[in-house]
């Protein structure tokens, strides 16, 4: 929690550890190349620890161990942010709201937490093991909540195409909490969007924070529908809809934000997936050092990866099919940071963090419209099953040329007869350079 010369400062000032003492912890930290905090842990008990970091940050301790948190203060503070934070709130005055923390400088979370509840923050600090044990409660609290959820959606699923019942499954109190807790947290966390990403067990949710996608929880599968159904209902999206791309909007706002949110479904294999892109109203145009944009080459690490995958790949080049080749890069590609999208005809391999999507023709579900969709999505990386006609080509061409990194395929056995495969269509004989050019 504490950096060493933190430690070693609170250690220092209270007398809670002697001088020659200090030194012997610091010897062993630097040998074993782990924190002076670690350490110490082993050679004090951790109340004692604690107890002289209150002392010296000048706050109060308060010991919360077997502590029953009630319900309405604990969610005072969303789980997301406790947990992230190592902050929670465990009494509540007319005007004051008590928080144990281990980190009492965090000011911009107590700056955040004072405007969204409009209280005054009173800070304690408390121990690593009595803040886990009242996270806990959050666990309970939310389990008790999707119980209520998988209640609500048992008669959705009887009548999917209800929009009534789909309505008043999205307007129970423990799907709209889920929802907004989602939407406040991206905004406190700095994320550009959102990414509500269903799979054959769970539901999966990551925030894109400085351009990459971070993993922020798993929901319970049974979650799934209340969530998609409120999320349609705030951006005005056909609830009984679900084979279909969509796009909508909606506004959130809150203690010194305001944001426009655009929506974008995209059904796949295991239900729909949402992408929010989250637009500040308020926010002024980056400048390219806050934007962090900085010169220089890939990092080594980077390059060696690359380089040792096409190895692999060049390997493996003689007894693998097109589909499958696209699918060995796809596994190399698929880390936990990246968006990565498919459309297919039909989805023949499932890969986990990838979302598929399969072409419906019957319903106007094309590669052209997926593909289209797909651009709506907040992409990495787009694979597109076949190149197919003009428009598919034309849209994954400036795709790719706009900053995506897109893989298709061409009916060939060789890349010497790609030139001549390469439809017609998307490259006409008149716009070929003549001889003399």
């Amino acid at each position: 929690m504490y950096n060493d010369v933190l430690t070693q400062k609170i250690l220092e000032s209270r007398g809670a550890m002697k001088p020659d003492d200090i030194k012997t912890a610091l010897a062993t930290a630097q040998d074993k190349k782990i924190r002076l905090e670690d350490v110490v842990m082993g050679q004090m008990p951790e109340e004692t620890f604690y107890r002289a970091a209150a002392d010296y940050f000048k706050a109060p301790f308060v010991d919360l161990k077997g502590v029953q948190v009630r319900k309405d203060i604990l969610d005072l503070i969303p789980e997301p942010i406790a947990t992230t934070h190592q902050i929670i709130a465990f009494d509540k005055g007319a005007e004051v709201m008590k928080v144990a923390t281990l980190d009492p400088n965090d000011l911009q979370t107590v700056e955040f937490l004072q405007r969204k509840t409009g209280l005054k923050l009173e800070m304690h600090l408390t121990t690593p093991t009595a803040l886990r044990e009242i996270l806990k409660q959050y666990k309970r609290s939310l389990k008790a909540e999707f119980e209520d959820i998988a209640k609500g959606e048992a008669g959705a699923e009887a009548g999917a195409t209800d929009q009534d019942k789909l309505r008043e499954l999205a307007e129970d109190l423990p799907v709209v909490r889920i929802v907004e807790s989602l939407l406040e947290h991206a905004v406190f966390e700095g994320a550009s969007d959102i990414h509500i990403e269903p799979t054959e067990q769970d539901l999966s949710v990551r925030y894109r924070v400085d351009g990459i996608l971070r993993n922020v929880m798993t929901l319970p599968k049974n979650a799934q529908a209340g969530i998609m159904a409120r999320i349609k209902v705030l951006s005005n999206l056909k609830l009984d809809e679900h084979r279909l791309p969509q796009d909508g909007r909606m506004k959130i706002s809150g203690p010194g934000y305001k944001y426009s949110v655009r929506v974008s479904t995209l059904p796949v294999m295991d239900g729909e997936k949402i992408v929010m892109r989250l637009l500040s109203e308020t926010a002024q145009a980056l400048t390219l050092p806050a934007a962090r944009l900085q010169p220089g080459p890939p990092r080594d690490g980077q390059a060696q990866h690359h380089e040792a995958a096409r190895h692999r790949l060049r390997d493996r080049a003689d007894r693998l099919g097109k589909t499958t080749t696209l699918y060995s890069v796809l596994s190399i590609r698929n880390t936990p940071g990246v968006n990565i999208s498919t459309i297919e005809d039909p989805v023949e391999y499932r890969m986990l963090g990838v979302n598929q999507s399969q072409v419906n023709p019957k319903i106007g579900f094309t590669f052209a419209i997926g593909l289209r969709t797909l651009l709506r999505q907040d992409p990495n990386i787009i694979m597109v099953g076949e190149i197919r006609d003009g428009e598919t080509a034309e849209i994954a061409t400036n795709a790719a040329m706009t900053g995506h990194l897109v893989f298709a395929t061409l009916h060939t056995n060789d890349a010497v007869t790609a030139f001549p495969a390469w439809p017609t269509w998307a490259c006409p004989a008149s716009s070929w350079p003549s001889p003399a050019t």
